[in-house]
C-alpha cells in the first residue's frame, strides 16, 4: 500500500509541473523610429553625455521593451524596441510621443556617427538619418 501512494504522489507531482504554456501571454515585438533626438555639436574625449530620443507609439497597446543599441567602430545604429501582447484589444487613438534617453561615454577621438532608424520605405528598405558628431579637444 506504502508504494501505490508513494506512486501516486509521483505521478501527481510529475503531470502538476507540466512545461505548458497555454496560459502564458505571447508578445509581438516591433522596433519604431526614433522621431526625433537631442545630441550635442560636438564631444569631448572621456565625457558623457545624455542623448535624448522621441519615439511614436503606433497604438497604447506597445510597451516599451529599450533601445537598440549597436556599435561598429565609431558608428552607432539606434532605434526604440517595443513589444505588443498578442489577440490585445487596442483603441485607435495614437498616444502622445514618449521620450526615453541614454548615456554615451566618449571613448574614441575623430568623429562619431550616429544612424537613427527613420522607418521603411516603399520597398521595404530601412531609412536611417545620418549624424556625425566630431570629438574635440
Amino acid at each position: 500500500m506504502k508504494k501505490f501512494a508513494l506512486f501516486i504522489l509521483f505521478i501527481t507531482t510529475i503531470t502538476g509541473c507540466t512545461l505548458d504554456n497555454g496560459n502564458q501571454d505571447t508578445y509581438n515585438y516591433e522596433v519604431l523610429p526614433v522621431d526625433s533626438y537631442t545630441l550635442p555639436e560636438n564631444f569631448k574625449l572621456g565625457e558623457t553625455y545624455e542623448i535624448k530620443l522621441k519615439y511614436q507609439k503606433p497604438t497604447a497597446c506597445h510597451i516599451f521593451q529599450g533601445i537598440y543599441y549597436s556599435k561598429d567602430l565609431n558608428v552607432r545604429t539606434i532605434a526604440i524596441q517595443t513589444a505588443v501582447k498578442d489577440n490585445q484589444i487596442c483603441t485607435t487613438e495614437i498616444p502622445a510621443l514618449s521620450e526615453v534617453s541614454f548615456n554615451f561615454y566618449v571613448t574614441n577621438t575623430g568623429s562619431y556617427i550616429f544612424k537613427f532608424y527613420k522607418g521603411k520605405d516603399t520597398a521595404d528598405k530601412d531609412i536611417f538619418e545620418d549624424v556625425e558628431i566630431p570629438v574635440v579637444n
